[in-house]
This record gives C-alpha cells, sequence and structure tokens, in this order.
C-alpha cells in the first residue's frame, strides 16, 4: 500500500477528507421546526423556524413519529398545557389544538436539496420593463423584505440572466403552492392613502415608521357580521407615521369642511386606501384630525367568506399582507411571472433514488468491463476509487459554498462520472502502449484529459445563463467536477496506474 502513497495521492486523501468534514454527516437527537404560523401561540411563545425540538411534556422526541405521538390528545375542548422544550430553551403553550407550526428530522448532512427534491414552488419574475443588474438587486431586497416579513422560511431568491441579455428575477419558496407564490410576488404591491386627490402617505419606511402586529391591544378582528351570501370580518390595526407623512396630512386636512352625520362630526374628505391603484377601504377622518399632524393613523379593512371561520381566516390573511406592504412598501418595478413551476418532493426523491442506483450500476459495470478488457484487478479497483471520490468532492464543494443540489445539479455529477470514467480509460489505454516509457505515456495521457478539460469548460459556460438560469445547477456542478478531476483525481489515478505498471 506504501508504495502507491505519492503526493499526488496524499492530495485527494486530504481533499477527501476536506469534503467529509463540509458534508458533515449529523447524528443529532430530536425534530427541527421548519416553519411557524404567524400571529399563532407558538410564534408569541418564541417557537421559531430553525429550532430543534427535543422533548414534549417530559417525553424525548426522536423522530416524527415521536412528534405525532406527542400531540395526539389534541384536539381539545378547553385549553391544555403544552410544554415543548428546544436546545435553546423550554416554552409554555396553552392550546385546544395542535400548534401551528410544521417540522421535519433534522438533515443527516449538510448537503442542501432543491425543491426537484424537497417539494415546493419556484417563479420565473422578468420585470415589465428592462432593468440593470443594479436595480434587479434592488427588486430582489424588497421582495426578500416582503417574503421574510410575511414569515415564510427556505426561500431562495437569485438573479439569472439569459443568452439575450434579459434579466429576471429566480424566487423558490419550499412547501408553498403555486397560487399561494403568485399571490405574493405577481403583484407590486404599491399602496396609497389618499384624502380627495392628494397622496398623504405610501407603504414602506420613508412614510411609515412602525406598523402594530402581534399586539391584540393594538391589531386584530374587532367584529364579524352577516353579509349577503356568508360572513365577514373587520380586522384594525394601528399604523404610526413620519414627521414629515404626518405634517403632509395636516396640510390636507386643514381646507377640509365639516360633515355631521348621526355618527359623529367627520371631515367631507374621506382617507381613501389604495392598493395597486385599488380602492381596498374609505375611512371616515375625525373632525379633530382636521389640520392637526397626527402620527398615529388607525387601519381598517375586512375579510368575507361563505362561514365565520373563512371569513375570520380570510381577514387575518389580508390584514397580515397590508401589513407586510405597509413595512416593506411597493417592489420599485412591476413584473410579471414568465414560468411558475409545481415540485413534487415524492417525485423528485423517487427520481433521485433511481438515478442513484443506475449511477452505482454503471461504474460497477464500466469497472467489470475494465477488469474483463484488461485482466487488472487493482486497476479496475482504482477507477472504482477514483469515481467515488469524484462524487464524494463535489458533494463536499457543494456543502461548503451552500448549493442546493437540484435535478439538474444531479444530471450534472452523473456527467462527471461519465466523463471521468472515460478520461480514465484513456489513461489505462495509454499506459499500456510499449514505445515509450510509462512515465511518458502517463503524460501523454494526461494532456489528452488536459485538453478535454478545456473543451468541456468553454462548452459549459453558456448553460450557466441558458434557460434564465434554470440549468444553472448542471453547468456549476459539472464544472465543480471536471474542475477538481483534473487538479486532484486524474493526477492521484495516473501516478496509482504509473505504480502498478511499473
Amino acid at each position: 500500500m506504501a508504495k502507491f502513497m505519492t503526493f499526488r495521492v496524499w492530495v485527494l486523501i486530504i481533499a477527501l477528507a476536506l469534503s467529509v468534514l463540509a458534508i458533515k454527516p449529523s447524528f443529532e437527537s430530536g425534530i427541527m421546526i421548519k416553519s411557524v404560523a404567524q400571529n399563532s401561540t407558538a410564534f408569541e411563545s418564541g417557537l421559531r423556524p430553525g429550532q430543534t425540538i427535543i422533548s414534549i411534556d417530559g417525553k424525548e422526541i426522536t423522530t416524527l413519529d415521536d412528534y405525532s405521538t406527542a400531540l395526539g390528545k389534541f384536539p381539545t375542548e378547553e385549553k391544555t398545557k403544552l410544554i415543548i422544550t428546544t436546545k435553546e430553551q423550554e416554552h409554555v403553550l396553552f392550546l385546544n389544538e395542535s400548534p401551528e407550526i410544521t417540522v421535519d428530522s433534522i438533515p443527516p448532512t449538510r448537503i442542501k436539496f432543491g425543491l426537484d427534491i424537497d417539494g415546493g414552488a419556484r417563479a420565473l419574475v422578468k420585470p415589465e420593463e428592462e432593468i440593470s443588474p443594479s436595480e434587479i438587486d434592488d427588486l430582489i431586497a424588497v421582495t426578500s423584505e416582503r417574503l421574510n416579513v410575511y414569515g415564510l422560511t427556505e426561500v431562495v431568491i437569485r438573479p439569472v440572466r439569459d443568452l439575450s441579455g434579459n434579466n429576471y428575477m429566480l424566487v423558490e419558496i419550499a412547501g408553498a403552492t403555486p397560487s399561494e407564490l403568485e399571490e405574493l410576488i405577481a403583484k407590486q404591491g404599491k399602496f396609497e392613502a389618499r384624502i380627495g386627490n392628494e397622496t398623504v402617505f405610501v407603504g414602506g419606511q420613508k412614510d411609515i415608521s412602525s406598523v402594530c402586529r402581534n399586539d391584540a391591544s393594538c391589531s386584530g378582528i374587532e367584529s364579524c357580521f352577516e353579509v349577503e351570501g356568508g360572513q365577514a370580518c373587520r380586522f384594525m390595526f394601528v399604523i404610526h407615521l413620519s414627521e414629515e407623512a404626518a405634517k403632509k396630512q395636516a396640510e390636507v386636512t386643514s381646507t377640509l369642511g365639516v360633515n355631521v352625520t348621526e355618527q359623529g362630526r367627520y371631515l367631507d374628505e374621506k382617507l381613501n386606501l389604495y392598493l395597486d391603484d385599488n380602492l381596498v377601504d374609505s375611512l371616515f377622518i375625525s373632525e379633530d384630525l382636521k389640520g392637526r399632524a397626527t402620527t398615529q393613523i388607525r387601519i381598517q379593512g375586512t375579510g368575507t367568506g361563505a362561514t365565520r371561520q373563512e371569513a375570520l381566516e380570510n381577514a387575518e390573511s389580508e390584514m397580515q399582507k397590508l401589513q407586510t406592504l405597509l413595512i416593506t412598501g411597493s417592489l420599485p418595478y412591476k413584473v410579471e411571472i414568465v414560468k411558475l413551476d409545481t415540485i413534487s418532493p415524492i417525485l423528485g426523491g423517487r427520481f433521485v433514488y433511481s438515478i442513484l442506483i443506475a449511477g452505482l450500476a454503471a461504474i460497477g459495470v464500466v469497472a467489470l468491463i475494465v477488469f474483463v478488457r484488461y485482466r487488472k484487478i487493482k486497476s479496475s479497483l482504482a477507477l472504482l476509487l477514483t469515481s467515488f471520490s469524484e462524487v464524494l468532492i463535489i458533494l463536499g464543494i457543494a456543502s461548503l459554498i451552500k448549493w442546493n443540489l437540484d435535478l439538474p445539479s444531479i444530471a450534472g455529477i452523473l456527467a462527471v462520472i461519465g466523463t471521468g470514467v472515460d478520461q480514465q480509460i484513456v489513461i489505462l489505454d495509454e499506459s499500456q502502449k510499449k514505445e515509450l516509457s510509462v512515465k511518458e505515456r502517463l503524460k501523454r495521457a494526461l494532456f489528452i484529459v488536459v485538453s478535454a478539460y478545456f473543451t468541456s469548460l468553454v462548452s459549459l459556460l453558456p448553460l450557466y445563463w441558458a434557460g434564465a438560469g434554470l440549468l444553472k445547477g448542471f453547468a456549476v456542478t459539472t464544472i465543480i467536477g471536471i474542475t477538481s478531476a483534473v487538479l486532484i483525481t486524474r493526477p492521484a489515478f495516473a501516478d496509482i496506474v504509473k505504480k502498478i505498471e511499473g
């Protein structure tokens, strides 16, 4: 064994060790919280995505079945005490139904998978007008803030560009449906509050200093009542304006007259709330606010449904959306969804399993053919070891740079295995020729390998932008694979073959 330990082989061993550390297999017990519903008891108690649940009511939680069993007592007629212990602290909740959280097993490694495998929704978004790369970054920043404020987790937003130079925004949300994703990002979300034809304030931090959320004293459902065709519920929350917005409102209201009604004395113009230029609600302005630079405004709206429960849920959803838009402001540009996809995690998992089996079988068959062709068990084992090493190094680098492995990425890994086997056979073939020394033969083989590398690299670079970035995963993993191969695994394989032949 010692005779094979050349400098290049040591480099391969070190690369493999570092790859294992980057992947970092996990042996932690417990389950991980993936998402927590906003405005829920669980959220208010301090539970957050990313935390690890280790026990519930004193019972150890190591699997999803343990979690389901621990919550088997719900629903209950009266609120029941529930103690959820995470690695950080203990959380005490009083509920009559299961907490509004989603959980999953702790990932066994740092390898991250894309929506093709984990499931979710993906949207390719294009601004209606041509914008520069820096402007697409602004669009991504506002969209990211909007989605984060809305309470969504596992959101990936990145800029992409096609071969024609058009800029797009690719949004991926794990666990979401296409309709939910479309509702969140398809609209610009331009919020305006007008009195008559004058805009007094707009959504965003410039005019809105704070928005009341998750506080029953200044935010919540006020009342529910019957309407034609079902039920309606009215929500309310308080916002605080900046000093400039308050002065603007004072200037506009100072010229208004007063109307006397049965409900009280109000100014003769209402505060009209517009979302994407559509009237959302009209609020009466009390007489005592005339010409007054008040910074506190009470925002109201309604949600409707066939039943009271449906109306309540819609009202809470509408209130949350309005609060989010007031906090983040509108998108800087109008956008359109060019492509909207939903990914099934079941199909993704089956696909990965199938191609994993196919890849292992292919490597095994090739090793068998090499053994039959050259009648050398050491060369066959070296080919197998090198192929597995390349896959491990690709996974290690992907974990290190936190690259999400989607189906195109996995296809790239398979392509690397295929080209790797081809090049190793070239090295073996060259090593069998007797007209030159082993050293010269292997130098010639490595020259062929390096030439093939640059040819592949040039052909892969356009794929990085092709299809508005949807093939980026294939390009990235293939480039990582062939680069690590030409720098690490091919030279090591050549040294091993040299020792075998020597």
